[in-house]
């Protein structure tokens, strides 16, 4: 006789390790998806702007996971500008992370960036994230609400702003413009949704 639900295994739990910017998309990828055996801590977003911090930060948050029980866990992050000090870690610690250089490539689908690359390789990428925190993440890191003199020196390689939207949200789309005006470059909109984010989370979380 097969076992009623009540008898069935609970799914065993997820512990996902992920970068704090792309925290609402995985939560909503969950909600979409109905993985709630899917844990999720977030490392400070601004760690983009200081990678050196992300390798050892992930390192000491898969020890914290451990400590508290959790046998399988995911890394939400790309290499993210580790120059490969973060896959040093996921093979010392035996864990798996998203494939990709970073979330532009991801969240675009990483076959699909590979394919523009050279076509884009002038492009200043945004996120939604980015389109929402780009005075806090861009304006403020660079130091260009202080020295607005340094802008047209960061950016002066750059020809476009490519707006990878995983929503579609008009609002965002304004603010997008807004950041490609404020920078002095044109301005290409594309819609990605959640690309090999959400198609690497759903295999993690149904492995």
């Amino acid at each position: 006789m097969s076992a009623s639900i009540d008898q069935r295994p609970e799914t065993e739990k997820v512990h996902v390790i992920a970068c704090g910017a792309i925290a609402r998309e995985i939560i909503a990828i969950n909600k979409m998806n109905g993985l709630d055996h899917i844990e999720l801590s977030c490392l400070p977003a601004i760690w983009h702007a200081h990678p050196e911090r992300i390798a050892p930060g992930v390192k000491a948050a898969i020890a914290e996971a451990r400590e508290k029980g959790a046998t399988r866990i995911f890394i939400a992050y790309a290499d993210c500008g580790t120059g490969g000090m973060l896959d040093k870690v996921i093979a010392e610690e035996g864990v798996e992370r998203l494939s990709g250089p970073h979330c532009y490539s991801f969240f675009a689908g990483n076959e699909a960036f590979a394919r523009t690359y050279e076509d884009d390789i002038t492009a200043f990428f945004l996120t939604d994230f980015l389109a929402r925190q780009f005075e806090a993440f861009v304006i403020e890191p660079l130091g260009l609400d202080r020295h607005p003199q340094l802008k047209d020196m960061y950016f002066s390689n750059y020809t476009k702003v490519v707006y990878l939207s995983q929503m579609e949200d008009e609002a965002l789309q304004e603010k997008a413009k807004a950041a490609a005006d404020y920078l002095g470059l044109a301005y290409e909109y594309r819609f990605t949704g959640y690309g090999d984010l959400e198609t690497e989370l759903l295999a993690a979380a149904r492995a």
